[in-house]
């Protein structure tokens, strides 16, 4: 997977660009509030089909404009393509290869990047819905299909937590429909299960060699779920379903009482472990760095392995997170793939052919290929 350019309209505090992305590492450099992190955010939207920032549109709108555009060319193994975005008065419009999607999850599994930015280091200090962020983010940009298994099973719990929230009003409740949306609810929790387990063991093959490189301590990884693992016996999804379906019902009395689901995937969590120690609390500021930094450089592999595709790695203003040691072994490693790097001074140990881009006030010029 290679970015060749982004382009866009009135985004931000972009009035208008078009810049141009090469293989190999590339740096937005520039002082804060320029706009290098409106590039990545840009870049990103394409596959995560929103702005991992939360933004809404209109925020994204520049100020006293009606909307905005946004696009991306990329190449792949199948040939080159296009991804274009635009807002305009409240209206969406999704182009791949200039021909229009429909829904969000349409654009989705087309352009694959892995973004790593200074929020994501709260995945080791942060709650549990975090991680569960970082797993389903990872899981739909490697896999086409859990977007709808995620979404349908969203659509069940919303189904049954009404039932439950009557229920605790004291309101008449069909009780069969109650155990029929439990059983679909258990059903596609199932899958989630399923993708979230496999893709923990995963990202543990590659994260865990990758932080003995920079010479950390032993890394544990390990996907917790209501679903113990000493109940596993087979693993199949017939067994997964069966031990949800039992979850569901056993709990019914007390969700009836509090009027909403009080297990299944929601609870799920990972397990991250330092020298036999949780990360949260006894990994220093430096080790947890180490550690996202694995997560994420695993986020990209078990991408690569399934996909047969190497994502593009977006580094927004995390080498200002890292120790000199870490910088280098970063840059480094990002030797093998295409890396879009912001920054606001010029890194140390920066590879040949390096695409250095000036950002000011969201303007962008190619300086040089150092």
């Amino acid at each position: 997977m290679e970015l060749q350019y982004f382009k866009a309209k009135n985004y931000r505090n972009i009035r208008e660009c078009n810049i141009p992305f090469t293989r190999g590492v590339n740096l937005l450099l520039g002082e804060n509030a320029q706009g290098k992190t409106n590039v990545t955010e840009g870049i990103y939207l394409f596959s995560r089909g929103k702005s991992h920032r939360g933004a809404s549109d209109k925020e994204m709108t520049r100020f006293g404009e009606d909307g905005f555009m946004i696009e991306i060319g990329y190449e792949k193994s199948d040939g080159e393509h296009t991804l274009s975005y635009t807002y305009y008065k409240g209206d969406r419009r999704r182009l791949r290869d200039g021909i229009r999607l429909g829904r969000v999850t349409e654009m989705l599994g087309n352009f694959r990047s892995v973004l790593f930015c200074p929020d994501h280091l709260t995945l080791i200090k942060g709650g549990p819905e975090e991680r569960r962020r970082f797993l389903d983010v990872g899981i739909s940009g490697a896999h086409d299909g859990y977007i709808k298994y995620y979404s349908s099973y969203k659509n069940a719990l919303e189904q049954r937590n009404a039932l439950l929230k009557r229920a605790s009003r004291g309101d008449a409740v069909d009780r069969e429909e109650l155990y029929a949306w439990s059983h679909y609810l258990a059903e596609y929790a199932s899958y989630i299960y399923m993708y979230r387990k496999e893709y923990c063991e995963n990202i543990a093959k590659y994260a865990i060699p990758y932080l003995k490189e920079i010479k950390e301590e032993e890394l544990t990884i390990r996907f917790l779920s209501d679903i113990h693992e000493e109940r596993v016996t087979d693993g199949t999804r017939e067994e997964i379903v069966s031990l949800y379906d039992e979850i569901f019902t056993s709990s019914l009395q007390r969700e009836c009482a509090f009027g909403s689901t009080l297990f299944g995937p929601m609870r799920d969590d990972i397990a991250i472990d330092l020298g036999g120690k949780e990360a949260r609390y006894f990994a220093s500021q430096g080790q947890q760095r180490s550690i996202v930094l694995a997560l994420k450089h695993a986020e990209g592999e078990v991408c690569r392995e399934i996909t047969g595709e190497s994502p593009v790695y977006l580094l927004d203003d995390v080498l200002s997170e890292l120790d000199e040691t870490r910088q280098r072994f970063l840059l480094e490693e990002s030797r093998a793939c295409q890396v879009i790097i912001t920054s606001c001074t010029t890194p140390k140990g920066l590879p040949s052919k390096t695409n250095i881009i000036e950002v000011s006030k969201g303007e962008y010029r190619v300086s040089s290929c150092r």
